[in-house]
């Protein structure tokens, strides 16, 4: 008998596959390169371990084949139930023929025994170093997840009776839409989650009323008109992050986070990033710094009188923004940000949740290579890889809708931001990758620097409050609870139910999400949760009540905007196909 079990062979395959894509790597991208090297030589390891444990792995085997036996057996007796009846019901079998059809309940159930025993397998190989491990354990899922049954028209009983009922017009349609999409991607699938149609900027989306008053080649900043009778003195100057567009902060009118922070008296000012093309390729973080969040501060004293802001910054641009305080304090400026609000924001990247997958030296060494070849990082293939950190709900559930129901996608406003991407300059990125995410300078005194000035965030003394999702999965909680200790004023932190996007942007009158408060952030992260009280409702207004307290009260006359008003401006308008076509056109005439 042999002593490798079937996992055994699964691996064994992926290895060999991954062996032959090798061969012609001349038609392969850097990063695709390194991906598949990496793979083959995780692979490798596993293999190994398995190796050094015989006996754990022929005790696996027998069990495996004991449990399919009897799997089997049960579902040719009509008694075949669910493996784990305690386990939470997964999503993508939820069409009762999965249950009552013999057949498709065999093919269900020995999918997730296998996926069951194949992860447990993995679990078992010991001696695999930690970041070896979590590839391994990522890349499989990823595997196990896109050989679902579920993705396959002759072994998904919804796809099969849909198919047989409209004579194949669902396979049809779907392959129209998926021609549509190929034709709109970067290097991998982008699929479209969204009818993009049903939106507009500055109509239904992006609309909350303003003016850009201020433009030069990497942001506009746009001022919005006050609704109140008064406002605070001191503006609020919001920095989204420049690898999407801002107007997640201003969804439609119901949703937006800009319109009730309007609403609150705040003269708001938020900066829209360029869409960067490979003309921008030497924009670095630093010019983020000192040609972005700088001359943002100079146009809002020139506009309101103000040197002083209140500056709330979200994921990226919440790090822009700290490192734009740290900066101001290293040249021992009189600090003009005098508060920061850091939605989702990552400080100490020693935590980068699945990310970290990507993140070693072969595998940025790659993309830095692609992105100084072609200037700029990819938004469109950036956000796939975004997705399929979450396979099942962004990715596979879109690929089943759109190409195998050949349903057209609905209208959801977050989703229609989530699909129009931004690209990220080649020196941006490639600084990002390697000296947040490899090295983790930021959070190290002295070793990053803006400009030939050294950052040291303990020199960041002004009050800040931190909100994070406590189901983030690009930024996590544990993670970014570490920018508490980094800096050296006062702190407080919050943790709203969810994940990325609606855990932040959570109306109060939607009233859908919670949140957590506990005012000792001098605990670790599992002691702060543990001990923490939870609170009903959005955290808004109990950041309005930290942002009274900390000397935002002084009121005066609404700052009212006058001629056009003409927000959301041209760089949100910005799509990556366009920016992309314009540098190539006008490459074209020079030549």
């Amino acid at each position: 008998m042999t002593n490798q079990s079937p996992f055994h062979h699964v691996f064994d395959q992926l290895l060999k596959m991954n062996q032959q894509f090798l061969q012609p790597l001349q038609s392969q991208s850097p990063t695709q390169k390194a991906l598949l090297e990496n793979q083959t030589q995780d692979w490798a390891s596993l293999m190994k371990s398995f190796s050094n444990q015989p006996m754990t792995h022929l005790e696996q085997q027998m069990q495996w084949w004991q449990q399919q036996m009897e799997l089997f057996n049960s579902c040719v007796t009509g008694a075949c139930s669910d493996q784990d009846a305690d386990a939470k019901p997964d999503r993508r079998f939820s069409d009762p023929a999965w249950s009552e059809n013999a057949f498709h309940n065999y093919i269900k159930q020995s999918y997730l025994l296998a996926c069951k025993n194949i992860e447990a397998a993995v679990a078992s190989a010991d001696d695999l170093d930690d970041p070896t491990r979590h590839r391994v354990e990522f890349f499989t899922r990823q595997f196990l997840n896109a050989m679902a049954p579920t993705n396959f028209v002759t072994t998904n009983p919804e796809i099969l009776k849909l198919t047989l009922d409209t004579n194949g017009e669902n396979l049809i349609k779907g392959f129209e839409q998926l021609s549509k999409d190929l034709s709109q991607s970067a290097d991998t699938l982008n699929i479209r989650m969204t009818d993009k149609n049903a939106f507009r900027l500055g109509d239904n989306i992006a609309a909350t009323p303003g003016k850009v008053v201020f433009t030069n080649e990497l942001f506009e900043l746009i001022q919005y008109q006050p609704t109140t009778e008064s406002v605070y003195k001191r503006p609020l100057l919001i920095v989204p992050p420049f690898v999407n567009k801002y107007y997640i902060m201003d969804l439609r009118a119901s949703r937006s986070y800009i319109r009730w922070l309007v609403a609150q008296g705040h003269t708001v000012f938020c900066m829209s990033w360029i869409n960067p093309n490979a003309e921008m390729a030497a924009t670095g973080y630093e010019n983020y710094v000192l040609q972005g969040v700088i001359p943002a501060l100079d146009a809002i004293e020139k506009q309101t009188g103000e040197r002083e802001v209140n500056g709330i910054g979200y994921c990226i641009g919440g790090t822009l923004l700290t490192t734009t305080m740290a900066y101001l304090a290293a040249k021992r400026t009189k600090q003009r940000i005098k508060s920061a609000t850091l939605l989702t924001t990552i400080l100490d990247f020693s935590q980068p949740g699945e990310l970290g997958v990507f993140i070693n030296d072969q595998m940025i060494s790659a993309i830095e290579a692609q992105n100084e070849s072609k200037g700029y990082m990819d938004g469109r293939q950036m956000a796939v890889s975004f997705s399929l950190l979450r396979e099942n709900a962004l990715y596979w559930n879109y690929y089943i809708t759109n190409y195998l129901k050949g349903e057209s996608p609905m209208a959801f406003d977050l989703l229609f931001w989530n699909s129009d991407n931004t690209n990220i300059t080649a020196a941006c990125h490639n600084q990002m990758l390697r000296q947040f995410y490899l090295n983790n300078e930021l959070c190290e005194k002295g070793k990053f620097k803006v400009g030939n000035v050294a950052i040291d965030l303990k020199k960041v003394n002004a009050p800040v409050y931190f909100m994070s999702a406590i189901e983030d999965h690009i930024a996590l909680w544990q993670g970014t609870y570490q920018g508490n200790h980094l800096l050296g004023g006062d702190s407080t932190f919050v943790l709203g139910e969810s994940g990325h996007i609606a855990g932040p942007m959570n109306h109060p009158d939607a009233n859908k999400y919670g949140f957590w408060t506990n005012e000792d952030t001098k605990l670790d992260a599992r002691d702060w949760l543990s001990t923490a009280d939870k609170n009903d409702g959005s955290w808004w207004p109990h950041w309005q009540t930290w942002a009274d307290a900390r000397n935002f009260g002084e009121r005066i006359a609404p700052r009212t905007l006058e001629g056009e008003l003409d927000a959301p401006g041209t760089y949100v308008r910005q799509g990556i196909a366009d920016v992309i076509k314009t540098a190539k056109e006008e490459a074209s005439v020079e030549d």
